[in-house]
């Protein structure tokens, strides 16, 4: 047995009825509303009270043209044109019937197309001439027709401008959200690239090699599976660490979100040096410069860079040593991987792996060059700008010092 508990309020039908009446209540006045403009404007004696009256009794039809445009437009009509001819020569409340259809021409522009738009203005400006021409005579015939159609021109011009840059704005901000959404899931996809890649390839050659000796040198089997292990772990963390970022912006994590290990950077090259000493290849590290910290971006770009070029020496270069040279220089950080292995062309050489290590450098305004040594094997070389702020504050730290 199910209960259903709802609380005050919560009833759908609720908020509906006052909805309703409101609305019924719009569309009673808004139907009287020839008939009230007909009858009040004879009785007032002067043309501000008029005017006054007319533009209390138009402001609800104008509320009602953005949700029902085609019959608040048309008593719009009907009414001005009643009130103009009972007014008898009264030529003030002509040119306030013209303003007041032509911003209604420019709000139903606004919201509507282009099409409805413009059938609203071909309507609105022969009912205002026909109410114009009613009082107008002789040589005034002309520029009054002139400036009330110019009047309708640029009213509907002004709604179109308004509703083509709401469109634009909207199609910008859609754009940014697509822009924002495919950044997102590249930088995922090379977070995973990166991390999982790495991992999985020293996997791979570790359980090889453990799978060959495992009867003749069951010790180097044993090694093989504890950097199996060890490996596993590490990047069973970095996933953690990657979901609980992803998750971090919803509300049933946001209040108890799971500790997350700090990202990689250099710090941390030594554990790719020893997992790719475990796959068989000796990284040499060379580290010119005075060592510093540096932006967190730039630091988890530089390691996961350095991450993928030894990922590649060590399942394709076909050697047992590698070079990594990280040279802090006092506008950007150059970090140079080469190998003396078989080598290949860089279409051959291509893939995630390096197109993820050109766009890491990319998105640091850096520039990134891999490919085949004349002398052989293969050469990857990163330059990383440091930003600005990051060489002020080191200026001044050498200052202070």
């Amino acid at each position: 047995m199910s209960v259903t508990v709802r609380s005050p309020g919560s009833d759908p039908a609720r908020p509906a009825r006052p909805a309703r009446l409101r609305m019924v209540l719009a569309w009673c006045g808004v139907g009287l509303y020839p008939l009230i403009l007909f009858e009040a404007m004879p009785r007032v004696d002067f043309i501000v009270l008029d005017a006054t009256v007319a533009v209390l009794l138009t402001i609800p039809v104008l509320a009602l043209l953005r949700r029902h445009p085609w019959p608040a437009f048309g008593l719009l009509l009907f009414g001005w044109l009643t009130a103009v001819v009972v007014e008898q020569g009264r030529y003030g409340m002509v040119g306030l019937q013209v303003l007041v259809v032509d911003i209604a021409v420019a709000l139903i522009t606004i919201d509507r197309s282009r099409r409805a738009s413009l059938a609203t203005v071909t309507v609105a400006v022969p009912v205002q001439l026909a109410c114009l021409l009613a009082y107008v005579h002789g040589n005034a015939v002309l520029p009054a027709v002139g400036s009330t159609v110019l009047a309708g021109i640029v009213a509907w011009m002004a709604g179109n401008s308004v509703r083509e840059r709401r469109q634009h704005t909207a199609a910008l901000a859609t754009q940014a959200t697509e822009q924002a959404v495919t950044a997102e899931r590249l930088r995922i996809a090379r977070e995973l690239h990166d991390m999982v890649a790495h991992s999985i390839g020293v996997i791979a050659i570790q359980a090889g090699a453990g799978s060959r000796v495992i009867d003749t040198q069951p010790h180097e089997a044993r090694n093989a599976l504890s950097a199996i292990e060890t490996t596993s772990r590490e990047t069973l963390a970095g996933l953690r660490r990657m979901l609980g970022a992803l998750r971090a912006a919803d509300p049933d994590t946001a209040a108890r979100p799971a500790p997350l290990d700090p990202a990689p950077g250099l710090a941390d090259v030594q554990r790719l040096v020893k997992a790719a000493l475990d796959a068989g290849v000796q990284v040499d590290i060379h580290r010119l410069g005075e060592r510093r910290a540096l932006p967190a971006e730039l630091d988890l770009s530089a390691f996961r860079i350095i991450q993928e070029a030894l990922t590649n020496v060590v399942r394709h270069a076909g050697t047992s040593r590698c070079q990594v040279t990280i040279d802090y220089q006092d506008e950007e950080l150059t970090i140079d991987i080469v190998d003396d292995g078989r080598g290949c062309d860089l279409p051959a050489a291509g893939g995630f792996g390096i197109i993820g290590m050109r766009e890491r450098t990319s998105l640091l305004h850096g520039q990134f060059t891999a490919g085949a040594r004349p002398e052989g094997g293969f050469r990857v070389r990163a330059r990383l700008p440091l930003p600005v702020e990051a060489r002020f504050m080191e200026a001044r730290s050498m200052e202070a010092r």
